[in-house]
């Protein structure tokens, strides 16, 4: 099989993870439409790899004043847009055992940007994916922290537990149109040109895990074999990976069975 999408707009464009896989998507072929904050990184972006296979566009996420505006201009100007992939994320520590130390907008503020901006944004984009008739997708960047917390992370792996909720519901109800709904489930990846881990110290937090191109390379691998949960590595120890990965596939299988039983009493 290949990833059969030949144009993807990618909404968190800029670095880390999400500016991996759009150089990935570029280097196989697709057209990428990225998408972020930070206008001089589009434009980096863009004359990279030309405007032929390239397109910036700036947004934040989080912006929901302006996201309506946003999904008009995309669908207006990219008619032919058959992929929308949702990899915007934040993390923070959260010192729980010190409750009036929480800045619960801080820790709200990660919800929004994490779980409850990429729900609106999937949802917007679904009708014209589901309008078309050759194959669509939505893929949304999770975390393995979905099914194992991170207790230092109370928020980022909460949201990311929602998230995962939300896209296996929105892959049952959806099952049979021709949009495929994807997860892809990361451990930590370095984000040398992103913040996600600057927390614990830029030097520090961005030398963290995987190499985000090597990542990238991976999980393409698994987009192009037709995956729709694309797990990478695991939590914790690396001997640890044959349980997360037991848990995982079981969670999945009772998730199948689970959704089979609520649809049968259930009008799409």
């Amino acid at each position: 099989m290949s990833f059969p999408y030949k144009r993807c707009l990618l909404v968190g464009a800029t670095s880390g993870i999400g500016a991996a896989m759009a150089d990935k998507l570029i280097e196989e072929g697709v057209k990428v439409i990225a998408a972020g904050r930070r206008q001089e990184r589009l434009d980096a972006f863009v004359q990279k790899h030309g405007s032929e296979k390239a397109s910036g566009v700036k947004f934040d996420i989080t912006d929901k004043g302006n996201m309506d505006a946003f999904v008009s201009q995309i669908v207006e100007d990219f008619p032919d847009l058959d992929c929308v992939f949702l990899n915007a994320g934040t993390q923070a520590q959260h010192r729980l055992s010190r409750p009036a130390e929480v800045v619960l907008e801080g820790f709200h503020a990660e919800f929004n940007t994490n779980f409850t901006s990429i729900v609106d944004l999937s949802l917007k984009f679904l009708p014209h994916l589901q309008a078309k008739e050759q194959p669509t997708s939505l893929i949304f960047t999770g975390s393995n922290l979905a099914i194992v917390p991170a207790a230092t992370l109370p928020a980022y792996s909460a949201s990311k537990a929602a998230l995962n909720a939300y896209v296996c519901c929105l892959r049952a109800q959806n099952h049979r149109f021709g949009t495929k709904i994807i997860e892809i489930w990361p451990p930590v990846v370095q984000t040398c040109a992103g913040e996600l881990h600057d927390y614990v110290g830029k030097e520090r937090g961005r030398s963290y895990g995987m190499p985000a191109d090597q990542f990238a390379n991976q999980v393409y691998v698994k987009l192009a074999a037709g995956e729709e949960e694309v797990i990478i590595g695991t939590v914790g120890r690396p001997d640890m990976e044959p349980l997360f990965r037991e848990v995982a596939h079981g969670r999945k299988r009772l998730t199948d069975e689970l959704s089979q039983l609520m649809l049968s009493h259930f009008e799409l």
